[in-house]
């Protein structure tokens, strides 16, 4: 079994989202003791803007496609996901490679993987809040994975980690308890 863990949050050992990816990645190797790991830290080793030569290469997106499991960590910045992640997903979304159009539109040809975004929010977006209509880190990386055939995404959130040091604990515990919590087992592909 094969995992891609990446983080993109720019705040390192102050990362709430990095903590979090870090403990489901535990507990996958825990789970799957012969899993093969590739990590990338999309902050310490910045992929540039997307270009038409950068589409030629294809190790992004071949390192993508040989995943069973994607664990992406990523904070939540000015409403939206870190420009560190986009440039990732910039190089994944490529026609003919994980996707393709047909006569009834887009489907995705990256099907029977499993994504887990360990997402980090300084509000509070979930639920009934009177934001939740402007996240669009969340909402964006679902879209993302269903364009490309995966219907197994998880999110585990920790939200509200700018209301103060006791939100941000009490955030980050229940966010890493429920890394913990993360199901073993890999859909099959």
């Amino acid at each position: 079994m094969k995992l891609l863990h990446l983080d993109s949050s720019i705040l390192g050992e102050n990362s709430v989202s990095r903590a979090v990816s870090a403990a489901v990645e535990k507990q996958l190797r825990l789970a799957h003791p012969g899993l093969e790991v590739t990590y990338r830290d999309l902050v310490a080793d910045p992929l540039p803007h997307l270009t038409l030569p950068a589409l030629a290469d294809t190790t992004l997106v071949d390192e993508f496609l040989a995943s069973d499991i994607v664990l992406i960590g990523a904070g939540m910045y000015n409403f939206s996901l870190p420009s560190q992640l986009k440039a990732w997903i910039d190089r994944v979304l490529i026609a003919g490679k994980t996707f393709k159009y047909g006569p009834n539109g887009a489907e995705g040809l990256a099907t029977g993987k499993r994504v887990i975004v360990a997402l980090a929010r300084g509000g509070v977006y979930g639920g009934e809040s009177p934001a939740a209509s402007i996240e669009h880190a969340e909402t964006y990386l679902k879209v993302v994975f269903g364009f490309v055939g995966v219907t197994d995404v998880e999110f585990i959130i920790a939200e509200g980690i700018a209301y103060g040091p006791d939100q941000r604990q009490a955030a980050l515990d229940a966010a890493l308890k429920a890394a913990g919590e993360v199901r073993a087992l890999a859909r099959a592909a």
